[in-house]
Formats: C-alpha cells, structure tokens, sequence
C-alpha cells in the first residue's frame, strides 16, 4: 500500500480554530498558529486550513493566518473557504498555500473550476465535497454544510475527475465530528467511482475503525480533526480570543477530550 498522509484538518472561524457535530454547534478551541506548529512538530504530513464562514460572510482572515502558519512549519499547507475568483486563489497560493480547496464556488459559478485547473494546473486544486445523506443517497452540500444541492456524489465525483482536478476531500456531513466512526457506505461509493487521489474526512474513532475503513476504500490521505484537536488540549495551553467564539466546552475542567490517546505518530504506525 502506498503511503497514506496523515492531514490535521483546521477549521477557522475568525481568530479561532473551531469543531463542531455535523457541521454545526462550533465550538471555539484556541489559535491555530499554535495548533498548527504542534502538528507540524509531532509529524503531520499536511495541513488543511478551512475558513468555514468566508463564503457566508466574505471574510478574508485566511491570508493573514496562511502568513503566520507558514512562517515556521515546513509540509504542505491545503487552503479553503471564501474562495470567489481565480484572482482569491492567486492570493492564497502567494501567500503560502500549497494548494487550494474549492466547493462553494463551484456550484455558484461552475465555470470557475474548469478556468482554476487550466490556469494553476489541476495538481494545485483541491476539490471539497461535502457529502449529506438524503433520500437514501449522497447529495453535494456547501457552505459547510448549510446548502445541500440536488447533486448526487458519485455525478459530482464522475464529472468533475474528468476536468483534471488533482485530488478529492471527501467529508461525511452525518458523521463529522460524531467520533461514530468513518462514513463506510460513503467510503464503499467513492471507492467505486473515484479513479483519481482522494482525502477521506468525518467521524475517525479508534484504531480499528480506521483499518476497518482502508479496508474498503483506498485513500491517499485521512483528515483528522477532533481526535487530535482534543487530545492537544489535554497537554497544551492554547492562545484564546474569547471576543469571538464559544469557549464554554473548553473551560470545563469535568470534561475529558482525549480520543484513546491518539497521536499523528500512532496513527501513522497503526495504517
């Protein structure tokens, strides 16, 4: 088996890393120049950097963590949210990105994608899909989960590897931030139909979880974001701006956050 990377994935709301259920309920965890650093520091392969409100509200606040991530870690940095031009992306990838993350924009200009991978290359672009279960099946969603469209998964995944994008993120929206464990009907779909590199995301639980899940499909990255968010906050301090978001979660001492001591490194070694 190929290497599969091993990718924190950021969420960011304002000045704050954020994770929620499903995509909603955020909670506000600390800076994520501190929680990127310690990624980095303990092994990471990748980082993924997703604005979650800049496509609701046009914030821009990426370009100004892109810069202070980037200064001192050294592995590639995947960005997304609020992307609305091919001039945003220009932006991002000189402000250090590696590759950009799309989703919003693609279904509210869908030539924008075909232009990206002409113009950047198709191994510069990353392509979200927020998959929501309705009806019995997958359907695209964006806007972090706020949007659901009538597209199904496997049409968006067949049409869109045909344009040349260089990799899929692939978020189960039911089992995001559950610790229910990874999306295995959602992985049985895009293991049938995906034919080009893909990031499997939402719902890791323990070890046997996820061998249960590279059993089935075959990712060329896991993106992981509570297990190891929590598991920070149980040894380190974080920076705090509680001006803008909910810290109540992280403020109570009686609850524990950590995810059976899971570690980049012991997840590394258990695939």
């Amino acid at each position: 088996m190929s290497k599969i990377r091993i990718i924190p994935k950021l969420d960011i709301k304002g000045p704050n890393v954020i994770k929620g259920i499903n995509l909603e309920g955020l909670r506000a965890l600390g800076s994520p120049n501190k929680f990127s650093q310690l990624y980095y520091e303990q092994g990471a392969d990748e980082l993924i950097l997703h604005d979650v409100v800049a496509s609701l509200y046009g914030r821009k606040n990426l370009i100004e963590v892109i810069n202070n991530t980037t200064k001192n870690i050294f592995i590639p940095v995947v960005v997304g949210g609020g992307i609305s031009s091919l001039k945003n992306i220009e932006e991002l990838l000189r402000s250090g990105a590696d590759r950009v993350m799309l989703n919003s924009i693609c279904f509210r200009k869908p030539k924008i994608l075909k232009d990206a991978i002409n113009f950047f290359g198709g191994s510069t672009i990353v392509l979200s899909i927020e998959a929501a279960f309705f009806k019995d099946d997958f359907y695209c969603s964006y806007d972090y989960g706020r949007e659901l469209t009538e597209i199904k998964v496997k049409d968006w995944i067949e049409d869109c590897q045909e344009l040349g994008i260089g990799e899929f993120i692939i978020t189960s929206v039911r089992r995001e931030g559950t610790r229910k464990g990874f999306d295995f009907e959602l992985a049985k779909l895009v293991n049938k139909v995906c034919k080009i590199p893909f990031i499997f995301n939402g719902g890791y639980s323990n070890i046997n979880n996820m061998r249960s899940l590279l059993k089935i499909c075959k990712p060329t990255g896991l993106a992981i974001s509570s297990c190891l968010h929590y598991s920070l906050l149980e040894t380190n301090k974080f920076e705090k701006n509680e001006i803008e978001g909910n810290f109540n979660f992280v403020n109570n001492k009686n609850f524990s956050y950590k995810y059976d001591n899971t570690t980049i490194n012991l997840l590394k070694k258990n695939i």
